[in-house]
């Protein structure tokens, strides 16, 4: 059993560490600035600009196929790179990337959507989740009915990520109460300009969602993406298309908030002693360090069960829920070894206290997750001891 790091793996990794030190963490302050003045981090241009500067050196679509003119990398490549890029809280990601579902879409409907959501030139969002439907996904209550050849959709969807900026939506409604999410639900590709609006969600992160109404939209029928009624199945290789990406990038905001506490405990002195001669202190480090690793790990286990081929579901559940609950127990050690300082906006991590929280919710919770994991042991669709057991 061998865990080096490939020559490949290696060079990718050092690419994305030098171009977070160089582009992105000296933005960090004037970040922090503008979202004390609650400004945007970072504008629309200036993303956009560092994506096309990564794109010079060949980083654009890291998931995306070559055929399609992305990098195709493995998802253990991928789970090292979002690593590095969660050393930062800028938000910044590589452009060239388009939903995975969109992969369904017919020619026409790629010349449309896909190849200019991978070129840059449009945005996407999706669009599943209800006031009333979030982590039950199948309890969606936004409807489709017929009108000749059209469909008229009505309802509303909330916490989308990209939605106040997308300028068209994969949105999920029901096409047939009687088959529900077995046979009735049926994703649309939705313009913006067919009828629909988006109002911003204002939360404790600097995230900042949509809420999106849809009255009367009238949907030509050559928008349906894939087939009718199989709208959940599409909904579901979205939601599963990576979700150890999400802990993945809590590796590297772990390992720069671990590295902070260290280098505060070896320089802050309370009665005549370095607080790193504090047993206190020490087992919140040694206790942070051990999670952390166990963390890249878990992470890079399920990220090599994805490019085996082999059913990733439920190491990702499990790298999902403990990347979620460790990284705020971090985060919250190293803001107590901070002190009152911690608590301050001078330094970033009451930043990451609030973006590392939503880790827990989003894209299954950690209530989700356990339910996933205990339903697969105890019906024994994995053993005890996993792949290795």
């Amino acid at each position: 059993m061998d865990f080096t790091l490939s020559t490949e793996e290696r060079e990718v990794r050092d690419w994305v560490r030098t171009f977070v030190q160089k582009e992105l963490i000296p933005r960090e302050q004037e970040v922090l600035r503008r979202e004390r003045e609650g400004k945007p981090g970072i504008t629309s241009d200036e993303l956009t600009e560092l994506q096309l500067k990564a794109k010079e050196s060949g980083f654009w679509g890291v998931q995306t196929p070559e055929s399609h003119g992305g990098m195709g990398l493995s998802a253990v490549m991928t789970a090292l790179l979002e690593a590095e890029l969660g050393r930062t809280f800028v938000q910044f990601r590589f452009g060239g990337a388009a939903d995975n579902i969109l992969f369904h879409a017919n020619p026409e409907q790629q010349e449309r959507y896909l190849l200019p959501t991978i070129s840059g030139e449009r945005k996407s969002c999706f669009a599943i989740t209800e006031p009333g439907a979030g982590s039950d996904a199948k309890a969606i209550r936004t409807s489709a009915r017929k009108d000749g050849t059209d469909w008229i959709i009505n309802g509303e969807k909330t916490f989308i990520t990209g939605g106040n900026e997308a300028d068209f939506a994969m949105v999920f409604a029901i096409t047939d109460p009687a088959k529900g999410a077995n046979g009735g639900v049926t994703c649309f590709l939705v313009d913006r300009d067919m009828g629909w609006r988006s109002e911003y969600i204002d939360t404790m992160g600097e995230w900042g969602p949509a809420a999106l109404i849809f009255e009367d939209v009238r949907v030509p029928e050559t928008q349906i993406l894939g087939e009718l009624g199989h709208g959940f199945d599409l909904a579901m290789q979205w939601i599963g298309r990576g979700r150890y990406l999400l802990p993945a990038r809590a590796i590297g905001s772990c390992e720069r908030l671990i590295q902070m506490g260290i280098d505060h405990a070896n320089t802050r002195s309370t009665f005549g002693q370095l607080i790193a001669e504090r047993q206190a202190i020490q087992w919140m480090i040694a206790d942070s360090g051990v999670e952390l690793e166990a963390l890249r790990w878990l992470v890079l286990h399920a990220a090599w069960q994805v490019d085996a081929g082999m059913d990733s579901r439920h190491a990702q559940s499990v790298a999902k829920l403990y990347g979620g609950v460790k990284a705020n127990e971090i985060v919250d050690r190293i803001l107590q070894i901070h002190g009152g300082m911690g608590y301050t906006r001078e330094l970033p991590i009451e930043r990451w206290y609030r973006e590392l929280r939503l880790l827990r919710i989003y894209e299954g919770t950690d209530e989700i997750q356990r339910r996933t994991i205990a339903r697969n042991l105890l019906k024994g669709h994995v053993k005890v001891g996993g792949s290795l057991g």
